[in-house]
Order: C-alpha cells, then sequence, then structure tokens
C-alpha cells in the first residue's frame, strides 16, 4: 500500500462482499483497486452532471404544466 493512500472501514453488504472478493479474484485485481475505481467513476459522473448543470444554468426555466399543456396542444400527449 502506498504512503499516499489513505485507509478506510467500510461496511458491504454480504452479497456484496461476495461478488466484489468473486470479482478481484477472477480478475486479478485487490478489492480496493475494485472500489477506488467504482468510487472514481461514480465522482466523475457526479462531476458531469455538475458541469452539465452549470452549461444549463442559463437557459429559461419552464414549468411543468406549461410544458405539459404544449404537448397536449401539439397532440403528443
Amino acid at each position: 500500500m502506498s504512503t499516499t493512500q489513505k485507509r478506510a472501514t467500510v461496511y458491504l453488504d454480504p452479497d456484496i462482499h461476495r461478488a466484489l472478493r468473486v470479482k478481484a479474484a477472477e480478475t486479478d485485481r485487490t478489492m480496493s483497486d475494485l472500489v477506488n475505481e467504482a468510487i472514481q467513476l461514480a465522482l466523475a459522473e457526479d462531476a458531469e452532471d455538475l458541469a452539465a448543470f452549470d452549461q444549463r444554468a442559463t437557459e429559461p426555466n419552464l414549468p411543468f404544466e406549461d410544458v405539459v399543456k404544449e404537448l397536449r396542444k401539439r397532440g403528443k400527449i
């Protein structure tokens, strides 16, 4: 373990733990590597979502009722 890594205690559902252990064995990777990768992917997805929100911040806010009325008017619903 690198000195730059931090240790954490994480409690996993027994079925998730078993699946993680099996995947680690099948891929010749550590459980820590798999968990770190999953967390990195989740955080990257969050960052992409936040960037999309920032890009759309200047778009007009459309009330849901208006959207539904417009869809009805155009025969979409």
